[in-house]
């Protein structure tokens, strides 16, 4: 039975006016996409979770974005990373997401920046006014400079916890950093913002499953990262599509 409330007529043709948007549009309604065109977002990191949180924004209408990653593409990086392809290897990561992000939509502006940042670098980059944050970087030191700087300039931020050594998407959880739990990587930020008088504030994707500790690999210690764990394809992906909602119901005022 119809609903007489809604106006189907008008959902019709919002269907069928060939805007790309149009779907978007149906759910979350014309003044949240308005909302969402106009937003600018800086999306910190550009791997298995930055590269797909990226490309759900920008997917969703938002006008302005600014993603940083200092590195290029790697062969071990094809198996999670949008950006990582047999014929991208050895391209700078953002350039890639760039070209990406302009064929999704070729109105939206994209703003790159071919650098890992280091912690002394995160004031001048926060300096930028942001709507949203998303914090896709794997390496604890920069990832906690990020946070503040962002908290500190009153920044509504969205921050990646642990996707390595998993493989249940339906484990993952939206909270704030005070609510996590069972995530080692969010136990540890916890403990270092709260050095720092910081208890809650940051909006936290997390997972409960139990990391695969046996998956562990060890690095060179460049770039703050001694470490990492295996991957599967779509948990890096399942954690970009989290943070990318939650920055854009935020976004949309729909938090």
């Amino acid at each position: 039975m119809r609903d007489p409330s809604i106006d189907y007529q008008s959902r019709l043709q919002a269907m069928t006016d060939g805007t790309w948007t149009s779907r978007t549009r149906l759910l979350l309604g014309d003044e949240a996409c308005d909302a969402l065109r106009s937003a600018h977002v800086l999306v910190m990191g550009q791997g298995g979770v930055g590269s797909y949180c990226a490309e759900y924004l920008v997917r969703a209408g938002v006008g302005r974005i600014t993603i940083a990653d200092g590195d290029v593409v790697d062969p071990s990086n094809r198996n999670r990373q949008l950006c990582a392809l047999s014929s991208t290897e050895g391209k700078y990561k953002v350039d890639v997401m760039r070209d990406r992000l302009r064929d999704i939509n070729p109105d939206v502006r994209v703003i790159t920046m071919r650098e890992f940042m280091m912690p002394d670098r995160m004031d001048r980059v926060l300096a930028t006014k942001y709507d949203a944050v998303v914090d896709a970087i794997d390496s604890v030191t920069p990832k906690l400079y990020l946070i503040m700087a962002a908290l500190q300039r009153g920044y509504f931020i969205v921050s990646s916890m642990g996707a390595g050594g998993k493989v249940d998407p339906s484990l993952i959880r939206i909270a704030d950093i005070s609510e996590t739990q069972r995530d080692p990587l969010a136990r540890y930020v916890r403990k270092r913002l709260k050095r720092h008088g910081i208890y809650t504030g940051v909006t936290a994707v997390y997972s409960l499953e139990q990391t695969d500790e046996d998956s562990i690999m060890f690095t060179d210690g460049t770039n703050f990262k001694k470490s990492a764990f295996g991957t599967v394809p779509w948990l890096p992906a399942a954690f970009g599509g989290a943070c990318a909602s939650a920055a854009i119901l935020h976004l949309a005022g729909r938090t």
